[in-house]
């Protein structure tokens, strides 16, 4: 193997497995929004504080972002929040289409780490505000070890 190929082809494993990594991280969020009851949508610990439907509504933009970003696009998106059910119907329809796009062999035009530390980190740090929300809300997500879950890219739990 020419020295070109090798390196051609540890960056393209180096990619995938990056990719592989995003695809475990898009995951995260189904859990937090998955069997939230009747008005979680709406609650509201005070008036500073987002309501879980206006913070899952965010996390729809940043991964709908996300997927313009891989395509080359950046795009500003502050969408308003929808009933908590369609909220979370385009939470995993979004989570679906970054995951698919990750999945396939379509070129990235972002690092990987840039979705991270941008929007893919911020939306984490939002669903760890979405399970907070949860247990004030006197229905807590239910509990899962991630460490020894079996968490296979594309599938999500709704």
């Amino acid at each position: 193997m020419k020295p070109g190929n090798f390196l051609e082809v540890r960056d393209r494993l180096l990619v995938n497995a990056k990719r592989e990594v995003l695809r475990h991280m898009v995951y995260r969020g189904g859990v937090a929004v998955s069997g939230a009851p009747e008005g979680f949508g709406v609650f509201r610990l005070n008036e500073e504080v987002r309501t879980p439907g206006e913070i899952l509504a965010h996390i729809g933009d940043l991964l709908q972002g996300s997927i313009h970003l891989l395509k080359g696009e950046l795009v500003h998106l502050t969408s308003s929040p929808l009933q908590w059910d369609e909220e979370v119907s385009r939470f995993f329809s979004l989570a679906r289409r970054l995951d698919s796009f990750l999945a396939s062999d379509a070129p990235l035009a972002c690092p990987v780490e840039k979705l991270i530390q941008g929007p893919v980190g911020d939306a984490l740090t939002h669903v760890g505000q979405l399970v907070m929300l949860r247990r004030l809300a006197g229905s807590p997500d239910r509990a899962e070890s991630y460490f020894t879950a079996e968490i296979i890219p594309g599938v999500f739990k709704e």
